[in-house]
């Protein structure tokens, strides 16, 4: 872990990125989490692998998906330990259907890479929906728009900040 929120990334260095700004932004004091990525052993995911190296209960570490309903793109956040219900999260937003969006076009309307994809500064707005397990933490983590850089947050500021809904959109 380094850094703490409310600090200003003005360097460019790691903590710089379009989530932290975002944050920033809004005034809302997060942590930096920074971890060594490896792309050799990814069958378990991104996320497993930063729960892991950080030493943190994977249901406190959180991915961050993108899914098409037909009629738009709309972002999921589950914990890293389960998978996303994708029935669910069309409920949640009032669609009927759901399906995983394609990588390539989560990679284009993200601005990020997969494995570093946030919930956070993406270049186009989506309506975003929280698992309402993260609210059981005082901190939760998500990608801090990076692979290898998490960022600690409370989950009420996060749902402040991307005006998400939180649902049981989460699956064990």
């Amino acid at each position: 872990m380094w850094g703490m929120g409310k600090k200003k990334h003005n360097d460019k260095g790691m903590g710089s990125t379009p989530a932290t700004l975002q944050l920033e932004r809004a005034g809302v004091t997060f942590k930096l989490y920074e971890y060594d990525h490896s792309n050799d052993h990814m069958d378990e995911g991104y996320g497993v692998e930063a729960a892991e190296k950080l030493g943190l209960n994977p249901k406190q570490v959180f991915k961050t998906l993108m899914a098409d309903t037909g009629k738009e793109r709309v972002i999921g956040v589950v914990p890293v330990s389960g998978h996303m219900d994708l029935k669910a999260l069309a409920a949640a937003v009032g669609a009927k259907k759901a399906a995983m969006a394609d990588p390539k076009v989560a990679m284009r309307e993200s601005g990020y890479v997969v494995g570093g994809i946030s919930p956070l500064g993406q270049r186009t707005r989506h309506k975003t929906v929280l698992d309402e397990s993260a609210l059981q933490f005082d901190e939760i983590l998500v990608s801090g728009g990076k692979r290898g850089l998490s960022v600690g947050v409370n989950p009420h500021d996060l749902v402040a900040v991307l005006s998400a809904t939180t649902a049981p959109i989460g699956t064990w």
